[in-house]
């Protein structure tokens, strides 16, 4: 199946076998402070920066309704995000411990392991 919005990883999801739970890092972009004035330049026309993690969460493929309810839900809590980073376990297994180390993982840019999507609920390629 190909991956073409949030939405179609959502339908993959509740079509697994194993039932299944989606973990989710909301992340931004900012301007680090020891950045050179092409670094900021470039961020100033909306190109690099580094990745800040803003909040995280996990939910099942059933509990959410479209990416445009999950992207709601997020706009409650205040922060402006860029970009989500998603990835799936197995339900029934501790979020906690896979999540901390995802939002690591953001804050490291390591983030080859995870579906980037924008605000659009579309895929993202980065670097």
């Amino acid at each position: 199946m190909t991956i073409a919005t949030f939405d179609d990883l959502l339908a993959a999801a509740r079509q697994q076998r194993e039932p299944q739970r989606l973990l989710f890092v909301f992340a931004t972009a900012e301007l680090p402070a020891d950045s050179t004035p092409e670094q900021a330049a470039r961020f100033e026309a909306g190109q690099g920066g580094a990745l800040a993690p803003l909040m995280c969460v996990d939910k099942t493929p059933q509990e959410l309704v479209s990416f445009a309810a999950l992207a709601e839900e997020a706009q409650q809590f205040g922060q402006t995000w860029a970009l989500v980073f998603v990835a799936a376990m197995a339900d029934g297994q501790d979020a906690e411990a896979p999540l901390q180390r995802m939002v690591e993982d953001v804050k490291r840019g390591s983030i080859g392991n995870y579906l980037p999507f924008n605000t659009r609920g579309e895929p993202v390629r980065l670097g």
